[in-house]
C-alpha cells in the first residue's frame, strides 16, 4: 500500500509539473504577438507621441503580451491608403483620415460639415458616441479602436488677408475631400491633397490657403509659410480620424487581452480629444509670437458664412436618404450634442 501510495504521488507530482510546463510554454508562446502600426504623421508630431503612449499603455496593460511597432511618415501604407492596408493586412493598426477616402464612408462623412465645431474635444467625444450609437456598416470590415477629430478646421492664407465672402472669392484653397462642397459654397477653388504635400503647395503657390485646425500649422510647420488665421467658426469643420485593426488579427487576440486592449481604447477617446486642445493652445502662443495675423469675422459676416453653406448640409442629408442610410438622424444627433456639450463663442 505504501509502496502504491509513493507510486501515485510521484505520478501526482509528474502530471503537476507537466501541466505547470505546459502553462509556462502556452505563456511564452503568447508572448509573441507582435503588432505594426502604419502612421502617415512624421514621428516628431505631438499626435504621433499620443500614438506612441497607447502602444506602450497596451503592452504595460498586457504584460508584455502584445508589443507594436509604430512606422511614422507612411513607411507602411501612404495617408491615402491607411485603411485599405489594414484591409488588406499591409498593416496590422492604422492611423487615417476618413477625407481622404471620400465617398468611402458616406454616413460618417457629418464629421467633415461645416457644423461649427469648436474643440476636439468635444468633436473627439461626439465621433466615438456616433460609433456606438450607429455602428456604420461602412467601418465593418475592421476592428475599430477607437475614433478622433481635431479642433476646428478654419481658414489660413497665404500673403491675401481674408475678412469677407468677396475676399476668399476664387482663391485656391487645399482641402481635405470631404471639404470640397463646403469650399465650393463659399466661393473658393476647393484643392484636395494630403497634409504631406500642402507646405509645398502653400510656399509655390499651387495654392493660396488651406483649411485645418491650428496644430497642423505648428506640427507641419506650416507657420513659416502662411500669414493670416481667419477665424471662421461658424463654419468650422472637423475630419475624422480613425485608429483601426485588421479584422483578423483581432479575432486571433486571446478574449481577455482583447478586454485590456479595450479598456486602454476608452481612455484614449478622453486622451486624444484632449490632446488635440492643447495642441491647438500650443500652436496658437507660438503664432502669435511669431507675428502671424488673427482675423475675427463679423456677426453680419458670420451669418453670411453659415448661409452659404447651408446647402451643403441639406445635401449630406439627401444624399444619405438616397442611399437608404439615417443621415437626418445622425445629423439631428450631431446639431444636439455639439448644443449641449460645447459653449458658444
Amino acid at each position: 500500500m505504501k509502496r502504491s501510495a509513493r507510486v501515485t504521488c510521484f505520478l501526482t507530482t509528474v502530471v503537476v509539473l507537466f501541466g505547470f510546463s505546459l502553462s509556462s510554454t502556452a505563456q511564452a508562446q503568447q508572448k509573441t504577438i507582435a503588432l505594426n502600426y502604419s502612421n502617415f504623421l512624421p514621428g516628431t508630431h505631438l499626435k504621433s507621441v499620443v500614438i506612441e503612449r497607447w502602444c506602450k499603455e497596451v503592452e504595460k496593460r498586457t504584460n508584455g503580451l502584445v508589443k507594436i511597432t509604430v512606422y511614422h511618415g507612411g513607411i507602411l501604407t501612404p495617408a491615402s491608403q491607411a485603411y485599405d492596408g489594414v484591409v488588406k493586412g499591409l498593416s496590422d493598426l492604422s492611423y487615417g483620415v476618413f477625407g481622404y477616402s471620400r465617398g468611402r464612408f458616406p454616413l460618417t462623412e457629418f464629421a467633415d460639415l461645416p457644423l461649427g465645431v469648436r474643440t476636439g474635444y468635444v468633436a473627439t467625444k461626439m465621433l466615438n458616441e456616433y460609433y456606438k450609437k450607429f455602428k456604420p456598416r461602412e467601418m465593418d470590415d475592421v476592428k475599430v479602436m477607437y475614433l478622433s477629430s481635431h479642433g476646428p478646421g478654419i481658414l489660413h492664407t497665404v500673403r491675401k488677408p481674408v475678412h469677407t465672402l468677396d475676399d476668399l472669392k476664387g482663391m485656391k484653397i487645399r482641402v481635405t475631400g470631404n471639404a470640397t462642397p463646403t469650399f465650393k459654397a463659399l466661393g473658393a477653388i476647393p484643392v484636395a491633397m494630403p497634409m504631406g504635400e500642402a507646405y509645398d503647395a502653400l510656399s509655390k503657390n499651387i495654392v493660396e490657403g488651406i483649411n485645418c485646425d491650428l496644430q497642423v500649422l505648428e506640427g507641419f510647420k506650416l507657420h513659416e509659410v502662411l500669414d493670416y488665421t481667419t477665424e471662421s467658426f461658424c463654419t468650422a469643420l472637423s475630419s475624422g480620424f480613425f485608429i483601426i485593426m485588421n479584422k483578423g488579427k483581432w479575432e486571433s487576440i486571446p478574449p481577455d487581452t482583447q478586454k485590456i486592449i479595450e479598456k486602454v481604447n476608452e481612455e484614449w477617446i478622453e486622451i486624444a480629444g484632449k490632446s488635440w486642445e492643447e495642441l491647438d493652445e500650443h500652436a496658437k502662443k507660438v503664432l502669435l509670437k511669431g507675428g502671424h495675423k488673427f482675423i475675427t469675422l463679423s456677426d453680419e459676416e458670420s451669418e453670411r458664412w453659415k448661409k452659404a453653406v447651408s446647402p451643403v448640409i441639406d445635401d449630406y442629408v439627401k444624399s444619405m436618404r438616397d442611399k437608404g442610410l439615417p443621415g437626418d438622424e445622425v445629423l439631428k444627433f450631431a446639431m444636439d450634442y455639439l448644443k449641449e456639450h460645447q459653449k458658444q463663442k
